[in-house]
């Protein structure tokens, strides 16, 4: 069917809910790779994704075509090395520093959307960009005081590297969106990844978790998939390039979640740096008219 138009800024404020939602799963994931480690949470999660995933396909089984699923192919493959990456780092550092490094993401996404989508990127969005990777700079300025040890940095440099993926990612979220709806997105997402993860099984070996944190892997893969969907929903009514900027949002959310659940402290740096990721954000989002796609995909 033919995509509906939607009006930018919610696109933006539905991506934004999305990273919220993400955001909290990422705060139930930590507490599980420390509990459980990071393969066992993941492939635990993962099954528990597909299969509310797949509750929701099987209502309307929708079977891709061949450069469809190339997309969910790679995403999920992408996605699998991007979340080991990613959680096994979040494990070793505090959440906040963890998003914060993340941020690299967005900011090679804007430049890979106007190479690989040859989308438009405007000096208002990449102005926007820089002012909230400024926020992020001034945010490593405090924390660079505190020796954090050798652990910190191998985790700081897998989310660096999973960072890199994740913009990739995002592209491909993009194109994914475009010829797919968000249930089957989300659904083969969360396929594709089991699939990874169980290949390695063999080699890595895994636990039964005890009974205590099965709600918590199940409450973690309800928000991935949440997630997932209102992510996909939100790409598919505009571009890359401008909803990228919600990424940093996710800083927000991390501070928070990671003081209530880990103590782990909030600084003035971080404060001041999060004030500049928002100003960043609302930058970008005063410019909705040149963010709506021009493309009709059947979803």
């Amino acid at each position: 069917m033919d995509q509906p138009r939607h009006d930018p800024v919610i696109a933006f404020l539905v991506g934004a809910i999305g990273i919220a939602t993400f955001s909290a799963m990422d705060a139930v994931m930590k507490g599980l790779v420390l509990a459980l480690g990071t393969y066992t949470t993941l492939f635990w999660r993962s099954l528990a994704g597909t299969m509310m995933a797949g509750v929701l396909f099987a209502a309307r089984p929708r079977r891709p075509d061949w450069p469809t699923m190339k997309i969910h192919l790679a995403r999920g493959i992408l996605g699998s090395c991007m979340a080991v990456l990613f959680f096994w780092g979040l494990a070793r550092v505090p959440i906040a520093q963890a998003i914060a490094l993340a941020f690299i993401a967005p900011l090679i996404a804007l430049y890979l959307a106007a190479a690989v989508l040859k989308e438009s990127v405007g000096p208002r969005l990449v102005g926007a960009s820089l002012v909230a990777f400024a926020g992020v700079i001034v945010i490593f300025i405090g924390q660079a005081q505190a020796d954090l040890g050798r652990e910190a940095l191998l985790g700081s440099l897998s989310i660096l590297a999973s960072a890199v993926c994740y913009a990739i990612n995002i592209i491909l979220m993009r194109r994914q969106a475009l010829a797919a709806s968000p249930i089957e997105v989300g659904f083969f997402q969360s396929l594709i990844m089991a699939a990874c993860l169980l290949m390695a099984l063999p080699f890595l070996g895994t636990q039964v978790p005890p009974a205590g944190q099965v709600p918590m892997i199940l409450l973690a893969a309800g928000l991935a998939t949440a997630s997932l969907l209102l992510l996909t929903w939100a790409y598919a009514r505009a571009e890359a390039s401008y909803l990228a900027t919600t990424e940093y949002t996710s800083f927000l959310w991390a501070a928070l979640f990671g003081w209530l659940f880990f103590r782990e402290p909030v600084s003035l740096y971080t404060l001041a740096g999060a004030a500049m990721i928002v100003a960043g954000c609302i930058l970008a989002a005063r410019r909705p008219q040149d963010a709506s796609p021009a493309l009709e995909a059947a979803v």
